[in-house]
């Protein structure tokens, strides 16, 4: 019998409550077609609220303090094991279309990089390479989050093939072009918008595996719906600002948080303290000041407007993610094809007064949407609170394929939870951020109903107790009455800690 397919597909910084099955005010009808024939699952995890850490662990079944990629501007070396190259090595095909991001933008001498600039738009470059690249050996890529200036690689040769000569006037360049007060609505046509492009491969990859007879693992990586707020008509009207329920915080509520919590709500903070400027996409600033077009501090209407354009940017997906799951259905291997859809982490857009990402642990940035379908086997309309994370990706896949899994992945096989054979393969997740060498370096242990998130060199941090304040507006961390819940969460941590220590070889030997 032909082994199964695994087909994952992911978004970009999805907030997790943003699926039309659960959330009555978006409109995802593909992806409820996964809720309705799949598992979701509600208890999803990412190992670290930023691109690349997240995807770093998703094909190397690692954390980010493990395989090195600890944060955005660094790289997943080249000699990191795989979970492709276990793929390869099995008789499968493997290939990722859209956004890869394991690679930092700036290329050094020691750590050079094919994710920087120049080679990132050198043409000629792009049409000579299609892989091998961590494991995958097709590979058609694209460093772009709506207008950016990163603009290059598989994704305009695609706009070149297809007529779209003028692509440049669509994105921001170097040295300046497309104009950046021009919000909301991207002029773009769609016809020429990554979401096309991306769907439009990966359902050629498909039809190549299919008359192959291949069997495949196919990572198709939409870039949406990762801020810049921008996507194309009708789109960007699809919902109206004013009959959305905008997400705010609640007063007084970082009041026992870390202080840096509080500051990000004043007009001019000094985070100097923590060796950073508050500015910049990460910046403890930008949280309050997310400047976007001319708007450099957001009101309710900007703030609406923002919301209104996400939704659409997820509805548009969701519809390319349609076609995708129409292509699996028209070959006839739907039934043979594991699909897993989720993102790399959450995104704020108005809770606890926060935008965008960064160095918070609240559930909005690091819990995720986790749909699983696999016909026959997979349990169809399940909703199951079984607790995910990300690392564990590439051990499932493996095991679910019947290819041995390598002893140094620290991810939990989830095999027997997907199927609906257990209650559980984990009892927490474990959520990193580390933005600076030596600051802003945190760490989440969270269970069935607590979390606790610890700093470095810090005596602050954050208790929550999620089945009594699911909003997690009241930090438990300096209340006497829960010293002894702090003590044994500590101690949970510490053991959480342990317990995911790489293994690289068994114990062959008794000395």
């Amino acid at each position: 019998m032909k082994k199964p397919n695994i087909l994952l597909i992911t978004s970009d910084q999805q907030h997790w409550d943003t699926l039309g099955a659960f959330n009555s005010e978006i409109q995802t009808p593909n992806l409820d077609r996964l809720v309705r024939e799949g598992t979701s699952f509600t208890r999803a995890y990412c190992p670290n609220p930023t691109c690349t850490p997240s995807r770093a662990s998703i094909i190397t079944g690692l954390y980010p303090s493990q395989h090195g990629a600890w944060t955005l501007g660094t790289k997943l070396l080249e000699d990191r094991h795989t979970v492709g190259e276990d793929f390869e090595a099995a008789g499968y095909r493997t290939a990722l279309i859209g956004k890869a991001h394991f690679q930092q933008l700036r290329s050094t001498e020691q750590y050079p990089s094919l994710e920087s600039y120049p080679i990132l738009q050198d043409e000629e470059y792009w049409k000579q390479f299609h892989g091998p690249f961590y494991g995958f050996d097709h590979v058609e890529l694209a460093r772009n989050h709506t207008n950016e200036a990163h603009v290059g690689q598989h994704y305009t040769q695609w706009l070149e093939e297809k007529g779209c000569t003028n692509w440049r006037d669509y994105f921001l360049a170097p040295t300046g072009n497309m104009d950046p007060s021009i919000t909301y609505r991207w002029p773009i046509p769609e016809e020429y918008h990554y979401n096309t492009w991306i769907a439009e491969r990966t359902n050629a990859m498909l039809e190549q595996y299919q008359a192959g007879g291949d069997s495949f693992f196919l990572w198709s990586s939409f870039f949406d719906p990762h801020p810049e707020y921008l996507v194309p008509g009708p789109w960007d009207t699809m919902y109206d600002p004013d009959a959305l329920t905008l997400p705010t915080g609640m007063a007084g509520e970082h009041d026992n948080n870390p202080p840096h919590f509080g500051m990000t709500q004043e007009d001019h903070p000094d985070f100097s303290p923590w060796m950073e400027s508050g500015f910049g996409i990460h910046g403890y600033n930008s949280h309050q000041f997310y400047g976007y077009g001319k708007n450099h501090r957001l009101t309710d209407v900007h703030k609406r407007k923002q919301m209104a354009t996400y939704y659409g940017m997820i509805s548009m997906m969701d519809h390319y993610i349609g076609t995708i799951l129409d292509k699996l259905d028209a070959l006839g291997i739907a039934d043979n094809t594991i699909v897993v859809f989720t993102t790399d982490h959450g995104h704020f857009f108005g809770q606890h007064g926060l935008q965008a990402k960064g160095g918070f642990h609240y559930e909005d940035l690091i819990k995720l949407p986790f749909l699983v379908r696999y016909p026959g086997r997979v349990p169809a309309g399940k909703v199951s609170g079984a607790i995910q994370s990300l690392v564990d990706l590439a051990p499932t896949f493996l095991s679910l394929c019947d290819i041995p899994i390598p002893h140094a992945m620290t991810g939990v096989d989830q095999s027997k939870v997907w199927l609906g054979e257990a209650q559980q393969a984990r009892d927490h997740a474990i959520c990193e951020f580390h933005h600076e060498p030596t600051t802003i370096h945190q760490k989440t242990y969270v269970d069935e109903r607590y979390k606790i998130t610890v700093y470095y060199n810090q005596t602050y941090g954050e208790i929550f107790d999620l089945q009594e304040d699911p909003q997690e507006f009241h930090n438990l961390w300096d209340d006497p009455a829960y010293a002894s819940l702090k003590s044994e969460l500590m101690l949970k941590y510490i053991w959480a800690e342990l317990g995911k220590e790489s293994m690289p070889m068994p114990r062959v030997s008794g000395a």
